[in-house]
């Protein structure tokens, strides 16, 4: 039976619930959701939860994706299914993004990756609440109106956006499986997709553009699909053939995603992230203010990415270390304003995953 909720009174506080079997990671997220003027319940198992959405009215639920017993990936139905208003947001390790995926596909509204960056957090937060708030207002309209044909259309629209959420899920889920045959990609795409959201905040895109750039970093590799693995997962130098071949990813990825015109300026990001400030990029050899802004995010954020992350052939950089090798290709590969934005972010940096005390509650 489903758990309809009393509307709350204009000054309540917007009560959520934090599940996460982590006591140290939960009380973290707990003290920040409190700092930040939330009600917060805390539960360290799916079966916790579900009692205490019987039993109360949430809007957000900050859910881990391993639990003991129920899994994150099974309560996400089982929660919506007593409050369908319920926001929720997944929180997972790098090795289980392609479950975050999974329960995306099962309703959630977006996923962040450990260790939580606290900017990420806060906009993933407010926006996850927008969308519900939206979703709320367009359902009472719909009431109040109480039409047969606007209820139809609002039908219809409905599981135009639950397929639409269904085939970007899914094809995160390839990119995910994708990555995970090799150790020193698995995760990538989760990461770049995080970083480029948090440079897209600084430049103070709105949240639907954030979105769209978020979304082109979990898919900006789907094209490596077609990609020899012989070629994908080679440790030393590529030759001349191989480096081409792999260029061909950014145009089979936009190929793969053109017949999903609801993504809209995703495709054309996915296809212009290896597009270099002064035109020394492929495929097209965009420079400048050419190359959409959402790609040039990209761009560095996967170098950001590719330089902080254990590689073969070259040593793991601290965030500051790596922006300052990057501020010496900006201007040829790297849009200096994104640079710019890109710098503040990586200054502002704080890691949920390391706060003690009382920190938690103040950004």
């Amino acid at each position: 039976m489903k758990h309809t909720p009393a509307p709350p009174k204009p000054h309540d506080p917007v009560r959520a619930i934090v599940v996460d079997d982590d006591d140290a990671f939960r009380d973290a997220l707990s003290r920040f959701l409190t700092g930040r003027g939330f009600r917060v319940e805390a539960a360290p198992s799916a079966e916790r939860a579900l009692a205490a959405l019987t039993t109360g009215s949430f809007s957000l639920m900050l859910l881990d994706i391993d639990l003991p017993g129920m899994s994150g990936t099974d309560l996400v139905p089982a929660a919506l299914e007593l409050d369908p208003d319920l926001a929720i947001l997944m929180l997972t390790g790098v090795k289980d993004a392609t479950s975050a995926a999974v329960c995306m596909q099962r309703g959630a509204l977006d996923y962040l990756t450990k260790p939580v960056e606290l900017t990420d957090l806060g906009s993933a937060v407010d926006r996850a609440l927008r969308r519900r708030s939206t979703a709320i207002e367009n359902r009472q309209i719909s009431t109040w109106l109480k039409g047969e044909v606007t209820e139809r259309a609002g039908e219809l629209q409905r599981e135009r956006r639950k397929l639409e959420q269904l085939s970007v899920a899914t094809l995160e889920a390839l990119v995910n499986a994708l990555e995970a045959k090799n150790e020193f990609l698995a995760g990538h795409s989760a990461r770049v997709a995080a970083i480029a959201a948090t440079i897209a905040h600084q430049l103070g895109l709105n949240d639907t553009d954030i979105d769209q750039v978020r979304i082109a970093g979990r898919l900006h590799d789907l094209g490596k699909i077609g990609v020899r693995e012989s070629v994908l997962n080679k440790a030393g130098t590529l030759t001349e053939e191989e480096f081409a071949h792999v260029r061909d990813h950014v145009v089979i990825g936009s190929q793969i995603l053109a017949p999903l015109t609801h993504l809209g300026e995703v495709i054309a990001y996915v296809r212009g992230h290896h597009e270099h400030w002064d035109g020394s990029g492929y495929p097209d050899g965009l420079a400048g203010e050419d190359i959409p802004l959402g790609a040039r995010i990209l761009c560095a954020a996967e170098i950001y990415d590719a330089l902080t992350t254990h590689r073969p052939y070259q040593d793991t950089l601290e965030p500051a270390d790596a922006a300052a090798r990057m501020r010496q290709i900006t201007g040829l590969v790297i849009d200096p304003r994104v640079m710019e934005a890109l710098d503040t972010a990586v200054a502002n940096r704080k890691n949920l995953v390391f706060i003690g005390g009382d920190e938690g509650a103040n950004e």
